[in-house]
């Protein structure tokens, strides 16, 4: 299966669900869509006889402090066994409204991983059966994924955080 054959079931079945599309460096398909479409859209790639998207990979959050208004994103693995096809589902929102669209009605695997992001980013997945920090302790007040923090204590000095892609380097030298 093509990525041409996919986006034009999609355009058939969903007409303006797909917002942009192109081809990772990896070669595999990454869809856009917004949060409004994204549950229908990710049920149409399951369900569809023609695409067969039927199993969900993984899903991750992603965070660009740059991008203002669209900070927080989600991305969603999925992959068509029978075909042994692959794409991505990407939608972006701002973090002041970090609410998507649970899958795990989908997808009950999406349960553990919704609530990973939820804790590490702060996404919250709204109809969620059990919305809460799986990983970090329950009382934190942050989400340490985000790079509005950190990486290293600020007294350090074998670390720097511009390998990471974060902030918080200037008037420090590192050996």
């Amino acid at each position: 299966m093509e990525s041409e054959q996919i986006l034009g079931r999609l355009a058939e079945t969903m007409p303006g669900a797909v917002t942009a599309h192109d081809t990772a460096l990896d070669g595999i398909l990454n869809i856009h869509t917004t949060r409004e479409k994204l549950y229908p859209l990710l049920q149409t790639l399951r369900d569809d006889e023609q695409l067969g998207f039927n199993f969900l990979t993984s899903l991750c959050a992603i965070h660009y402090p740059e991008n203002a208004g669209q900070e927080l994103g989600m991305i969603y693995h999925l992959h068509n066994w029978a075909k042994n096809v692959r794409i991505r589902v990407k939608i972006y929102f701002p973090k002041e409204d970090a609410h998507v669209p649970t899958v795990s009605t989908l997808w009950p695997s999406a349960n553990w991983q919704e609530r990973q992001e939820y804790d590490f980013f702060g996404v919250v997945f709204t109809g969620h059966p059990d919305l809460r920090r799986i990983l970090n302790v329950d009382d934190m007040e942050v989400f340490p994924m985000r790079k509005e923090y950190r990486l290293e204590d600020g007294t350090r000095t074998d670390k720097d955080d511009r390998f990471f892609g974060r902030e918080g380097h200037e008037g420090r030298s590192f050996d």
